[in-house]
């Protein structure tokens, strides 16, 4: 072993010592300094590393345990709990939805858990898609980067056309103005400062959280009794023709999509972990934590749902408009003016889904461009003074024009439509974030690093975690689509489920055919000095260089991947902010501090 791999493996031990912090300080000024004049390279395959406050390029280190871990439920409840249960209760039932939404639950769980081992390993800018390039291929990790971009992209109009939507409760008179206004207010928000972004979710998130726990309680009492009707619903509407399962498999399959697009948001904590503080504690306890309150949410919600509202509720879902169930059950308890809250309150979740998904969909562009090699045009990653990549936030919410084609096709129609696209290319994300953890592993045991390097590790679900992901996952997308091809197919359908698959696989062949990408643990070959000149200047024939492109591939190799590149190394604030929490939870009021962590 050479002095410079025996540095490297000796590095993980001695990282706490004071010599070392030394030397990480004089590293971190020569690599400003290099950054500051342009002259920084980074190795094939490097990540995007987002700098702290103290730099003047790149992203900013600005959102608390707190925010990260609102964002992880504004990002999730929001018109997929609010308004897409309508749909689902309208095509599925009551069995069929709580079931799907059971099941994509637990699978996005542990979804969860394989990306939280990642990304606090090494919190970049980029998150899964970046893990997915640097584990598993640079084209794949190309093709799942750009299709998550426009997932992000279209969710935006998705929230913006949803706006529309429940602006038709009060009226029907130019709703496309509303979306407009939230759009203005949206990319406003996003352009001031990350720390604008995350308070903002913050108290919005707030709302939401309360919200469903008061409609959780309200269910409760409309279901026993405490209506207008004062009668007493219990399992009726299970009972009702056609339910609890409506439309067979073929409603039961339909409804997983719409779980997907409602479950959709999870994934970005990584994203938020390229501007997080202190990521190697604080995204282990927002990935423990956040997603058994947002399935307790789910779980609930649906439940009271199914029990309340029959699925032939007129104008739950149709082509024109949808009813968001939540409404309904508020207006059951109360009257009109407590619908109107209701709606009012389902007015500023959409606002929060689309912000959620404005700052996810920029910070993957920031990524793509600031990648090596670049996957995208440079400018996108430049950043403005407060570390905001206003190019890429102004391409991103360009596509949220989609929503005004809602005037032409109906705004129940259009958000249907975006709603298989988004939920499709969720499932696609997962799918990679299953692939990415697969191959980290293998290279984590295959390189004999011991485990306890792991800064966090999801254990029960060593070794089956990734593989049941990749699985059922799949699993889904292939179901999902029974309904636009059975009893009748319908091509719309068939396409808004299915179109972002053949995409992907072209996208993903074109970069590796044309760019021929070398994966991060590839060493590039030239020729050596002792070769004779006439054998290097040999040039293969045409069908040989025709076969090696179509032959060629991309695939990390585990046994060489650099699994020390950017790993996350506590800067002085982490050591005290660790320090401070430690002191809290062991004083005279760590009771106290113990509910307060838990709660805020």
């Amino acid at each position: 072993m050479s002095s410079h791999d025996h540095d490297r493996a000796a590095s993980p031990l001695q990282h706490h010592d004071s010599p070392k912090s030394a030397k990480k300080l004089a590293s971190s000024e020569v690599d400003l300094h290099d950054v500051e004049d342009g002259h920084v390279e980074h190795p094939v395959g490097a990540l995007p590393v987002p700098p702290v406050d103290r730099r003047k390029g790149g992203l900013h280190r600005a959102l608390s345990a707190r925010q990260v871990s609102m964002i992880a439920i504004a990002g999730t409840i929001g018109t997929g709990l609010f308004l897409g249960t309508g749909r689902s209760l309208a095509q599925g039932g009551p069995a069929s939805m709580l079931l799907c939404y059971s099941i994509v639950g637990f699978i996005v769980y542990i979804t969860l858990l394989l990306l939280g081992e990642m990304a606090t390993q090494y919190p970049v800018a980029g998150s899964f898609n970046a893990y997915a390039t640097r584990f598993f291929s640079p084209s794949y990790g190309f093709a799942l980067s750009w299709n998550y971009w426009f997932n992000d992209a279209v969710s935006v109009a998705s929230d913006l056309t949803a706006a529309q939507l429940v602006l038709q409760y009060w009226t029907t008179w130019h709703t496309w103005v509303i979306s407009l206004i939230f759009w203005v207010f949206l990319v406003t928000v996003n352009a001031i400062h990350v720390r604008a972004y995350g308070e903002l979710e913050y108290w919005l998130a707030s709302l939401k959280v309360i919200t469903v726990v008061v409609f959780i309680i309200l269910g409760i009492v409309v279901n026993v009794g405490g209506n207008q009707e004062h009668h007493y619903i219990g399992g009726e509407n299970w009972r009702i023709p056609g339910a609890p399962f409506v439309g067979g498999f073929g409603g039961f399959a339909r409804v997983f999509v719409t779980a997907s697009f409602a479950y959709g948001g999870t994934e970005s904590l990584g994203i938020t972990a390229g501007e997080t503080k202190n990521p190697s504690r604080n995204m282990p306890r927002v990935v423990k934590f956040v997603f058994w309150r947002i399935l307790l949410f789910y779980v609930l919600s649906i439940l009271l749902m199914g029990l309340n509202v029959p699925y032939t509720y007129p104008g739950l879902s149709n082509k024109q408009t949808t009813t968001s169930p939540f409404t309904i059950v508020f207006q059951m308890a109360g009257s009109t003016v407590a619908g109107s809250f209701m709606n009012t309150v389902i007015l500023t979740s959409v606002l929060s889904a689309g912000n959620h998904a404005l700052f996810a969909g920029t910070r993957v562009l920031y990524g793509l461009a600031t990648t090596t090699p670049a996957q995208a045009p440079a400018f996108f990653g430049r950043t403005t003074r407060s570390g905001v990549p206003l190019l890429a936030l102004l391409a991103t919410s360009s596509v949220s024009i989609l929503c005004f084609g809602s005037s032409f096709i109906g705004s129940g129609e259009l958000w249907g439509w975006l709603q298989n696209i988004v939920g499709v290319s969720n499932q696609i994300a997962w799918l990679s974030i299953g692939l990415a953890s697969w191959k980290f592993r293998r290279a984590w045991i295959r390189q004999g690093r011991p485990l306890s390097e792991m800064k966090f590790r999801a254990r029960w679900t060593w070794p089956w975690g990734p593989y049941f992901v990749v699985i059922t996952v799949t699993a889904l997308i292939i179901i999902q689509g029974w309904s636009s091809v059975i009893p009748e197919f319908s091509a719309v359908d068939f396409i808004s489920f299915y179109i972002e698959i053949p995409v992907m696989i072209v996208m993903y062949l074109a970069w590796m055919i044309f760019k021929h990408p070398k994966p991060s643990s590839a060493h590039p070959s030239t020729p050596t000095e002792a070769a004779p000149v006439e054998l290097t200047q040999q040039k293969p024939s045409v069908w040989r260089r025709i076969w090696g492109r179509i032959a060629y591939h991309d695939n990390v190799d585990v046994r060489t991947v650099d699994l020390r590149r950017d790993e996350h190394e506590e800067e002085p604030e982490d050591l005290l902010d660790d320090q401070k929490r430690e002191a809290q939870l062991k004083g005279r009021w760590g009771w106290f501090w113990r509910v307060y962590y838990a709660v805020v």
